[in-house]
């Protein structure tokens, strides 16, 4: 598998993918609800999702794909030797509610969902970040990396509340609540995947956030880990890829343990 030219097509996809998004940015949207009240779709997902899964099959017939609106397409998993995860719009509720900040995340994976290549587009500030698998991680071309920041107190963090966060109360609050206490500020945008885009260029010091499927997390985590930064679960597992609703923390590897140590009390 050559990574240079599968990035270059994904890069590509997730270009002209944005295009189509700006366009309908200020069109009528048609919207529908899935697993709760608050977890919608519009009908710019499904035909985003539907344009890159085709554009990615016409390129590798022989790849698994797996898409947060369309389910598994292409080779089966069990007999395709790389996958795809596609998120079509992560910020579907900004979109929706004409709020400029989302995107298009493309991710390809080993069967284990070990990320190879990311790729993640903000068509609103035409921002496409990439990363592949041991080369670095790039804002517009440019190299990016994290921050050097070393104490919680002097950090800006990220977060966001999961679909449930009506029905249970596991939800995020009380970690919010004991990390607000902690930082110089926390940032709640509405897309992980940018929020992990965010903490790879350095806009960001850290995020934690729960009950992320893998297309939300896999091209964010890859372009943290290449800009030098650190992923892990809410206790220090190092694949939190791996949990169909996951636990992510991100940082820039200085305050790590801390955002960890602060998390786990919260759960004590």
């Amino acid at each position: 598998m050559e990574l240079s030219a599968a990035l270059t097509t994904a890069q590509h996809i997730a270009l002209q993918t944005g295009a189509y998004l700006r366009a309908r940015y200020q069109e009528p949207i048609t919207q529908t609800t899935k697993s709760t009240d608050i977890d919608i779709v519009t009908d710019a997902d499904e035909a985003a999702e539907a344009f890159i899964s085709r554009e990615l099959l016409r390129h590798y017939p022989d790849h698994h794909l797996v898409g947060e609106e369309g389910g598994g397409q292409g080779t089966p998993a069990d007999q395709a030797d790389f996958h795809w995860y596609i998120d079509p719009i992560d910020g579907t509720t900004n979109f929706a509610s004409k709020i400029p900040h989302f995107c298009v995340s493309l991710a390809l994976t080993t069967p284990g969902r070990e990320p190879l290549l990311g790729v993640i587009y903000d068509p609103m500030r035409d921002e496409l970040f990439s990363a592949v698998k041991g080369e670095g991680a790039t804002l517009n071309g440019t190299p990016i990396q994290v921050t050097d920041t070393t104490t919680l107190v002097q950090s800006v963090l990220a977060s966001g509340f999961p679909y449930y966060k009506h029905t249970d109360p596991d939800n995020n609050t009380d970690q919010w609540t004991a990390f607000v206490k902690q930082v110089r500020g926390i940032r709640r945008m509405g897309s992980a995947a940018l929020d992990l885009a965010y903490v790879a260029c350095g806009r960001f010091d850290g995020y934690w956030e729960q009950g992320l499927k893998p297309w939300d997390g896999l091209a964010g985590i890859l372009l943290v880990a290449e800009a030098g930064g650190q992923i892990s679960d809410y206790t220090g597992g190092i694949t939190p890829q791996h949990d169909e609703r996951g636990r992510y923390i991100a940082s820039n590897g200085h305050i790590h343990d801390a955002i960890v140590e602060t998390l786990t009390a919260t759960y004590s």
